[in-house]
């Protein structure tokens, strides 16, 4: 009798290994399972979770996939662009096809995205002085540490040496 092996559609690493998908945490499965003895529609909802992180391909954890796909959707509409290095949001003026769309009014267009690029501008500006302020604060951090260590190593020097104990 000839075995069969059914091909599921897993995408294949760079190594030629089948890729599973999402797996299954411990703490993902005590979740639904307890959500199905507690009150069935949470079990449920954690199983369809999980279906759909696989679906979508997502490789972190169930939690870090729902608050992407709840931020997706709800900065979808003003036209965010992600964060940037600096941890902070980026508004795109000129993104109109990230929900930005065109009103269908130039002016009214125009006017927006010159809006929106003074924005950016005056948030570049306000990071800029945070970050100058941080790194003087870092300064003033190094100069005080600096001056306890003089003050320490001069009292140092300034004791007199202990005698050497003898037994």
């Amino acid at each position: 009798m000839a075995s069969t092996t059914q091909s599921f559609p897993n995408k294949e690493t760079g190594d030629g290994r089948r890729r599973c998908g999402a797996r299954w945490r411990p703490v993902e499965i005590i979740a639904m399972v307890l959500g199905f003895i507690l009150f069935w529609p949470i079990g449920l909802a954690i199983l369809g979770l999980k279906i759909w992180q696989k679906r979508s391909d997502h490789d972190g954890d169930l939690v870090g996939f729902v608050q992407q796909k709840w931020q997706e959707k709800s900065m979808g509409n003003w036209g965010m662009c992600g964060r940037g290095r600096d941890g902070a949001q980026r508004w795109s003026a000129g993104n109109f096809g990230m929900g930005m769309r065109s009103t269908g009014n130039s002016a009214f267009d125009e006017w927006r995205a010159a809006e929106l690029d003074r924005l950016e501008e005056e948030r570049r500006k306000l990071a800029d002085a945070e970050r100058e302020f941080a790194d003087h604060m870092d300064h003033l951090r190094r100069a005080r540490d600096r001056e306890e260590f003089e003050r320490f190593m001069s009292a140092r020097r300034a004791r007199p040496e202990a005698a050497p104990r003898s037994e």
